[in-house]
């Protein structure tokens, strides 16, 4: 990742916890870089070679859930995509849009009642359907 790069991204990931436990954190570049690394080569958290300095592969997915949780992906993602909208870089052709990433209408209105269509009323009833005074 060129530094340019790592300059957007920093500001957008959460900060580290100021007590944490344990020894001093890998700096989010890195852990960034150890994510796209795992990614990229389509390995197991467990297989990221700790000796690239990304750390243990389970400290980045720790990591990875912490700023998901802080939404600090969701702001990540829109950042990209604008820079990349303004750099020509992005084919909007190929966009598609489903049901994931369409806002739902929570409820359709309430249809007016409508008069009933049943019978007249039993012959029971103290009001008789041949004349209209009470019996």
């Amino acid at each position: 990742m060129d530094d340019d790069l790592g300059a957007l991204i920093e500001p957008l990931l959460p900060p580290w916890p100021e007590k944490a436990p344990g020894p001093p954190p890998v700096p989010d570049r890195l852990s960034l870089e150890g994510m796209l690394y795992v990614l990229h080569n389509d390995i197991a958290w467990q297989l990221l070679p700790t000796e690239l300095g990304f750390g243990s592969g389970q400290t980045r997915r720790r990591r990875l859930e912490r700023w998901q949780q802080a939404g600090g992906f969701g702001r990540l993602h829109r950042v990209l995509l604008a820079e990349l909208n303004a750099a020509g870089e992005l084919d909007w052709s190929r966009a598609c849009a489903d049901g994931s990433h369409v806002r739902a209408k929570k409820r359709e209105p309430t249809p007016a009642r409508r008069r009933s269509t049943g019978g007249r009323r039993a012959a029971s009833t103290p009001w008789s359907a041949a004349d209209a005074t009470p019996r």
